[in-house]
């Protein structure tokens, strides 16, 4: 696996791209606790201002830690292991485990498999592949209870591009993301 050092370029990058995300967070929080507009919020006491972009990082922490969870589970789910994961992070093999407990499963039996569950924003996939073609096909329940799948008729070449259309469709059907 290749650093994942930055570039100070990339990192001036990084921060212009997650302060332009912040500031509109932080002034609709700010709106909300003074009943003032967004528009005035940076004309408010500099306490209460910080304090908001406080608050609005504390909100962004959160939600990559969620997002973060979400990658592992689905490296999890493409076999990455928990020493792969844990070298891309910086931990031990042992660390990652304790991070994602849930982001890989181990197989039940040791025979070459047929299929393959993936479990992706609170739903869950069953991919499926025909013994005399080798295709794969899926079917899925997302977390809204909506059920889809492949088209009838419909193999593809690999589990994973399987894998990638029951995740979109998981994604979809997930029961909030916001």
């Amino acid at each position: 696996m290749t650093s994942t050092e930055i570039t100070q370029e990339e990192r001036t990058e990084l921060e212009k791209a997650l302060y332009d995300a912040l500031n509109p967070l932080a002034s609709a929080i700010r709106s909300r606790e003074s009943g003032l507009p967004e528009a005035r919020m940076w004309a408010a006491d500099p306490v209460d201002v910080t304090l908001s972009v406080l608050a609005a990082w504390k909100v962004v922490d959160a939600e990559v830690k969620r997002l973060t969870a979400v990658a592992a589970a689905t490296a999890g789910s493409y076999g990455a292991s928990y020493e792969q994961m844990g070298a891309v992070w910086g931990i031990t093999r042992q660390g990652a485990r304790k991070k994602w407990p849930d982001a890989v499963t181990r197989p039940a039996t040791a025979e070459a498999p047929t299929g393959a569950t993936l479990k992706l924003f609170g739903g869950v996939a069953e991919l499926v592949q025909d013994p005399s073609s080798g295709g794969w096909t899926w079917a899925a329940e997302g977390a809204d209870k909506t059920r889809g799948g492949a088209e009838e008729d419909i193999w593809y070449a690999t589990k994973e591009e399987a894998a990638a259309h029951a995740g979109a469709f998981l994604r979809e059907h997930a029961a909030d993301l916001s």
